[in-house]
Order: C-alpha cells, then sequence, then structure tokens
C-alpha cells in the first residue's frame, strides 16, 4: 500500500522541497517566421521525419487553443500568487504556440495542400468532445474542470518531453533541416520544458486527486499514439512530392529513430510510466538549463525583444 500525496510538490506545495523546484519568469515571446523558403521536406530527403514533425503542427493549433480557454478558467479557483502568475505565464506561451503553428498550416494551404480533413477532426476533439458541455449544473461543470485540467497536464507531459528531445537533436542539424523550421520547434520546445509544471502543479492545487490523473494518462496515451499514426499516414496521402499511394512504414520510423531525427520509443515509455508514480512532479525531468541557453540565442526569440 503506498500513500498518495495530492499536493504539488513543486513551489506551490507550501512544503521545504519547492526551494529545489526550477523557478522563472514565464513570458510570452511574439515571435514571427516567415516560411516563404520552407521546402516541403524541410528535413531533406526524408519524409518520414518530416511528416512526424508536421503532426505537431496538425494537433496543436486547436488544442493549444482548447489549454487556454480551460486554464482561464482556473484562474478565479487559483489561491497562490505564483502559480496565479504562472498560469498567466502559460496562457500567453500557449496562445503564442497556436498562432505560430497555425501559420505552418497557412503556409500548406497556400501551396495546394489541405490538411483540413485532418485539422476539422481535431478541432472536434477538442471544441465538442472535451468541451464544457451545456447544461450542467456548478458541481458538474466543476468535476469537468478537473478532467480536462488534468488531460491537459498529462498532454504536457508528452510536450516537455518532446520540448527536451528537440533542443538535444544534433542529428537534425546535421543533415540540413530548414533552419527556420528548426528555430521554430526549438523555440517551442524550449517553452515547453520552461512551463512543463504549471498544468500538474495546478491539477494538484485544485484537488483533481492522483486517481484522475493516472485516468487521465491512461486515456491521453493511446490517442495520442493514435492522432500521431493517423497524422503521419494523412500527410503521406497530401504529400506531392511522394508517388500515389506512398505509405509510411514502422522500419522508416525506426531508422529514423536511431539516428537521432525522431523521438525514439523506448525513452518515451519510460517517462511515461514515471507520470504513474505517486511522488511524481513533472521538475524531475530536467533540461530547463538548456531551453533557457537556446530562447537566449533562438533567431525568433531574440527578433521577439
Amino acid at each position: 500500500m503506498f500513500t498518495v500525496d495530492n499536493r504539488a510538490l513543486g513551489p506551490h506545495s507550501g512544503e521545504s522541497g519547492a526551494a529545489d523546484h526550477e523557478r522563472l519568469v514565464l513570458e510570452a515571446r511574439d515571435v514571427e517566421f516567415d516560411w516563404a523558403n520552407l521546402p516541403f521536406h524541410y528535413v531533406p530527403n526524408e519524409p518520414l521525419p518530416t511528416h512526424v514533425l508536421n503532426v505537431l503542427h496538425l494537433l496543436l493549433p486547436a488544442g493549444e487553443e482548447f489549454f487556454v480557454e480551460v486554464f482561464k478558467k482556473t484562474l478565479p479557483l487559483i489561491k497562490d500568487d505564483q502559480l496565479r502568475l504562472d498560469v498567466q505565464g502559460f496562457i500567453g506561451q500557449e496562445a503564442m504556440h497556436s498562432q505560430a503553428h497555425s501559420g505552418v498550416l497557412a503556409h500548406f494551404e497556400a501551396q495546394g495542400v489541405d490538411v483540413t480533413p485532418y485539422t476539422d477532426q481535431i478541432r472536434w476533439l477538442f471544441g465538442k468532445l472535451l468541451a464544457e458541455k451545456p447544461g450542467r449544473n456548478p458541481r458538474q461543470r466543476h468535476r469537468w474542470l478537473l478532467e480536462q485540467v488534468s488531460f491537459i497536464a498529462a498532454i504536457e507531459h508528452y510536450t516537455a518531453v518532446l520540448g527536451e528531445w528537440i533542443l538535444n537533436s544534433p542529428q537534425l542539424d546535421v543533415v540540413g533541416t530548414d533552419p527556420v523550421m528548426l528555430d521554430m520547434l526549438r523555440w517551442h520546445g524550449a517553452e515547453e520544458v520552461e512551463h512543463k509544471a504549471v498544468a500538474f502543479d495546478t491539477m494538484k492545487h485544485l484537488r483533481a486527486g492522483y486517481w484522475r490523473q493516472v485516468r487521465a494518462q491512461l486515456a491521453v496515451t493511446p490517442v495520442m499514439l493514435l492522432l500521431w499514426i493517423r497524422g503521419v499516414r494523412f500527410m503521406y496521402t497530401v504529400d506531392p512530392l511522394l508517388a500515389p499511394g506512398t505509405k509510411p512504414r514502422w522500419r522508416d520510423y525506426v531508422r529514423s529513430a536511431r539516428r537521432g531525427l525522431t523521438p525514439g520509443p523506448w525513452r518515451l515509455i519510460r517517462v511515461v510510466g514515471d507520470y504513474y508514480k505517486p511522488g511524481f512532479h513533472p521538475s524531475q525531468l530536467g533540461g530547463l538549463e538548456r531551453a533557457v541557453d537556446y530562447l537566449a540565442v533562438s533567431p525568433a526569440a531574440r527578433a521577439s525583444h
């Protein structure tokens, strides 16, 4: 039998361990990216790594709009001043992420690549299935808000891991990945590492409960995997540079992961397991120093000041 600590283990727990938690001021950087010269296979001659990364552009505009709307609802419920500031920073950063990835989708559209059959489904997922349901009483609305926050905390666990990976992916530079796209992905990844604990701390602060935390991750993990596989397959069908009928193969993914061009499965499996530990906190993932270092040199982040 184990004991579940349902409080935040970070700076909002009121415990002595809070002093060791990574602390910084979260700011939304008003970045801009010029996609005029973006090649369709921006990882040169590598459609699979390109489209694995493209799934981010398909998922995140609607997903991060959903994050923003949910966390705006949490602000009146937060009693901790520092956590409230962190949530405000989180909201600002996620809004910019949605806008930046929407710019890539607009570029696809301008190039005659229609991704709406997929993105419309994602908008339904976040805008209908996971959205607030009309006609609920206040208690039901509060419970659903806790479910939404828990879902987002589970997703943010993945985005933090992916952010750490993209910041430590030198092979993407070696093969000549488009520098503007790489800067966009690393800027986003660095900010995900910056705010990796905010959704989790909010979930704990609102006392969503350990079992809700576990249930959300059990739901999110297979859905994320399915959406990613479907997203890669979809991008293959609309890729104008591939022969009709070309399909992604698992051996291509294994090859690209071994080369460091896509995240490897074992790292993801291990960190998913960490999330179920009763004493887990996102600060244990690390990576903040590299994130801060990258944001100091990112062309887009520097230009935003």
